[in-house]
This record gives C-alpha cells, sequence and structure tokens, in this order.
C-alpha cells in the first residue's frame, strides 16, 4: 500500500487540505481461471475546515461496490471512480456524517460491509460511558456499480443501529438490527484479546426473513521469526467463514466474501524495508473446490 499524505500549514483560521493515495500491486492466481496481475489506487482527499468540520471524498479504481483492482494490460479494466463525497462533523460527543459516506465508522469487521463501499444518507455516532458507543445509519443502498455511487432514487432502503462496547482489556462485542438490499439482519461479534499481540473473534449475520446466516471465526496478530541478525515480526490474519446459499444479494457485499458455502483465508505480511515502509503479503484462500493464491507489495511514502 503507498500512502503519500500532503498537510499544507496554514493559520488557525484558514481551512487545511490533506490528502492521501494509497498504491497497491499484486499477483491473483485462482485455480479454476487464468492468473492476473493487478494494481489498486485509493485515493483520500479532506478539507477541514474548522476544529470541528470538514469535508471528504474517496477515488479508487475498481467497477463495483467490493471490487477496487484493475487488471493490468486489459482495456476495459481501467476504471477509477469517486465514490464518496460528505461531510463530517466531530466532536466530544462522537461524530456525524451527511452524504454518500462510508461503509462504516472505524474498523471494519469481516462480516460488515466492504470498506470499498458507499452508503447515501447520516451516520451518527453518539459516544456513551463505559466505553460504549450506539451508530444510527438512516439512507439508501441499491447502486452496486461504482459510476452510479453518485446517482439517487429507485435504491432500497438502508437502516442500521449498533451498539458496539467494550467490556474490559480482553473482551468487546457488537450488536446491530440492518435493514438492507430487500432484507432484514441481525449482526453480532465478539472479540477476545488472547494477549498484547493475538485476538481471537467470532462474527455471525443472520437473516430476519429466512433460515440464512453467514458466520465468521478468526484470529489476527503477530508472531515473531528469530533470524541470525534480530527478530523479525510477522502479522497473520485467519479466519473459517461459511455463508448459506439463500443469504441473498448482501453477502456479495461484505468485506471478506470468500464466496457461499464454506471458505476459509489466510493472510500473512511483514516489512522489507522500515526506511522505506515497504511490505510483502501473502494470502490464500479456499471456498470448496476452488483455491486462490494473492501476494504483492505495499509501499507507503508521507510528507
Amino acid at each position: 500500500m503507498l500512502t503519500a499524505c500532503f498537510i499544507f500549514p496554514v493559520s488557525a483560521n484558514t481551512a487545511v487540505f490533506s490528502q492521501k493515495l494509497d498504491i497497491q500491486i499484486r499477483y491473483d492466481n485462482r485455480s479454476n481461471r487464468p492468473s492476473r496481475e493487478q494494481y489498486r489506487l485509493r485515493y483520500y482527499p479532506s478539507l477541514n475546515v474548522s476544529d470541528a468540520w470538514s469535508i471528504n471524498s474517496f477515488v479508487v479504481t475498481g467497477d463495483d461496490f467490493s471490487s477496487s483492482h484493475n487488471t493490468f494490460g486489459s482495456e476495459s479494466t481501467d476504471y477509477i471512480y469517486a465514490r464518496r463525497l460528505f461531510m463530517r462533523h466531530e466532536g466530544d460527543y462522537g461524530k456525524t456524517e451527511i452524504g454518500v459516506i462510508p461503509t462504516f465508522k472505524g474498523r471494519v469487521s469481516s462480516t460488515g460491509l466492504s470498506k470499498d463501499g458507499w452508503i447515501t444518507g447520516v451516520r451518527h455516532v453518539r459516544t456513551l460511558k463505559n466505553n460504549s458507543a450506539l451508530e444510527v445509519v438512516i439512507g439508501q443502498l441499491g447502486n452496486a456499480q461504482a459510476d452510479q455511487a453518485f446517482t439517487f432514487g429507485n435504491e432500497d432502503e438502508y437502516v442500521e443501529i449498533e451498539y458496539s462496547a467494550r467490556m474490559n482489556q480482553r473482551h468487546s462485542y457488537e450488536a446491530s438490527i440492518e435493514r438492507m438490499v430487500s432484507g432484514s439482519f441481525i449482526r453480532g461479534e465478539y472479540r477476545y484479546r488472547l494477549n498484547d499481540q493475538d485476538t481471537a473473534f467470532i462474527e455471525l449475520v443472520q437473516r430476519v426473513d429466512s433460515p440464512a446466516e453467514k458466520l465468521v471465526v478468526g484470529a489476527s496478530g503477530e508472531f515473531t521469526l528469530f533470524t541470525s541478525t534480530s527478530p523479525y515480526p510477522i502479522e497473520y490474519f485467519a479466519y473459517y467463514s461459511y455463508i448459506d446459499d439463500d443469504f441473498g444479494a448482501r453477502a456479495e457485499l461484505i468485506e471478506d466474501f470468500l464466496g457461499t458455502g464454506h471458505g476459509g483465508s489466510i493472510e500473512f505480511s511483514g516489512v522489507v524495508s522500515e526506511t522505506h515502509d515497504l511490505e510483502w503479503f501473502v494470502r490464500t484462500d479456499v471456498v470448496d473446490s476452488v483455491s486462490r493464491l494473492l501476494a504483492g507489495i505495499k509501499l507507503s511514502l508521507t510528507q
């Protein structure tokens, strides 16, 4: 991921513009189709008009809600579109977002909507006592094509009410009710911090109007390889998932969507050069009889 961040110093009474650019290059090989080389660009411009108010956008490659990669050498996949444009107000109470807003308030869960997606509407996050928060989102969600992110009307209603809490240093959970893509859902998530490096989690989304569900069980964290020169930390993210065939359109909008049925994924990443912020990653997915290998580099530059 290539990250370039530019902030122009100005007086306290003047708006401040900042921007971030992420670039990723990867090799994608699936057992049921030819391999391909891909790239991803994510651009985040932001204008802070005051200490509390900001205007934000999101421009990214790819052509649909959960796809953000283009393929090298393909004339039909050179897509790049603006997917979000919204105003954000932040204060001691929490935050409010209005416009074509992100699909998430903070960390993206495996059963949450894709981080590259969008919702047309308003989000209000209220910080509560005891390390908890209440989130309410009301709007529309329906156009899955990226070039229609700013096409309003004739979309399905979107409603989400979520309560999240951290019980102590080890235990946290989320619970929400959702209405989207002509379906109603109940979602729950529990996370347990095993130690300073590792966290285990379980997530479940259940359709209210039919006996269909998605289940995710996994862990993330870091371990250390001891080389002849120095310890070498490697991050990992691994999970098992199951999605019922009758789960509906929400399945393909999910952040960690592998396919319906039983599936699993494991990813490793590490630093190549701390001086140049260069990282590598390797990921493998398996869904029923189909396997997939992803490998690439992420380069981060800040200024």
